[in-house]
């Protein structure tokens, strides 16, 4: 039976919040869950609500806080509800962890405990970037500052692998992410990626621009992770800004309001499109198991849609496929 790990004192809301996340995809998706954390605070929380009896507790008495340097606070703290996370999956106790906790932390347990799928050279961070026409995979979102071009090809690789297996993309579209589009742009890790990609047997579409994420025409948006997580987080800033500017222009008058109302289901759809809390969390990959980080901020809906992702992750077998395509 599919487990799946839950650091629940992992984020800014823990662990009331990751607990109601939980408790939801425990009782509407069936899915069975082991959450890591202070025993008697857990049982607690979980105690007679619907979904607890999928729910199994570890304990685990510290806490990885956010402001703390990663690799020391996984090498030092064996009983934190993080690292006790990554040993079930290690140990095959759990298929999958999902955690909001310090997004670095996460990495180096995934690293040192979880270890990397064999000949991944650095896993990284898959963020989904809402688009026109769906969702673009950005490769890396943060986990690696500086990378070499064979980084950046198995970045494409890997998210060439996810995009086709678990969001069903034929033959995923892959750009690389620069400052124009001509082959000869960029600094000497992104062009030396450029020719790797182009001789490569990926559907390799070549060098993209910023303003090309948003339009839909790329599957999979590969760079390195100092440049993705400046897009994601530019990403989540503007919408935040955009429509924070469209209520105070929509509300300032009555003839505002009343538009408003009319274009009231609109706005909504889209600003689910574009809220991170919908998508839940962005899969680490290249290692030997499932790995959902989610969002800091990370809310009960945006915990149970990781433990969604994590489940589709598992069922497609994400990881085994990796292992495969990639040994080839």
């Amino acid at each position: 039976m599919t487990k799946i790990a839950v650091d629940a004192y992992g984020g800014d809301y823990a662990p009331e919040q990751i607990v109601e996340g939980a408790l939801r995809a425990a009782d509407a998706d069936g899915i069975s869950l082991i959450l890591t954390g202070d025993e008697q605070r857990l049982k607690s929380l979980i105690n007679g609500k619907a979904g607890s009896n999928r729910i199994e507790i570890v304990h685990a008495p510290e806490i990885i806080q956010m402001d703390e340097s990663p690799v020391e606070a996984v090498r030092q703290k064996g009983e934190s509800s993080l690292v006790k996370g990554a040993q079930l999956v290690r140990d095959g106790e759990a298929s999958a962890l999902v955690s909001a906790g310090n997004t670095g932390a996460t990495l180096a347990a995934s690293l040192f405990v979880i270890k990397r799928i064999k000949g991944v050279e650095r896993p990284a961070i898959t963020s989904l970037m809402p688009t026109k026409t769906g969702v673009s995979l950005i490769v890396d979102a943060g986990a690696n500052v500086d990378c070499r071009p064979s980084q950046l090809m198995q970045f494409a690789q890997m998210g060439s692998i996810y995009a086709e297996q678990v969001l069903k993309v034929h033959r995923p579209r892959i750009g690389l992410l620069n400052i124009g589009h001509e082959p000869g742009k960029g600094n000497h890790a992104v062009q030396e990626a450029y020719e790797l990609l182009q001789h490569s047997s990926l559907n390799f579409v070549g060098n993209i621009e910023g303003r090309d994420i948003s339009r839909g025409e790329i599957d999979v948006v590969v760079c390195d992770g100092f440049v993705g997580n400046i897009v994601l987080k530019f990403a989540e800033g503007l919408s935040e800004t955009l429509f924070g500017m469209m209520k105070e222009e929509f509300t300032s008058t009555f003839m505002t309001k009343l538009g408003a109302l009319l274009l009231k289901p609109g706005l909504r759809r889209i600003k689910n499109r574009v809220d991170y809390t919908e998508y839940g969390g962005a899969p680490l990959l290249g290692v030997d198991g499932v790995v959902i980080i989610a969002h800091g901020g990370s809310n009960a809906k945006a915990i149970y849609n990781a433990i969604r992702v994590a489940k589709e992750g598992v069922n497609h077998d994400i990881v085994g496929a990796m292992g495969t395509q990639l040994a080839k």
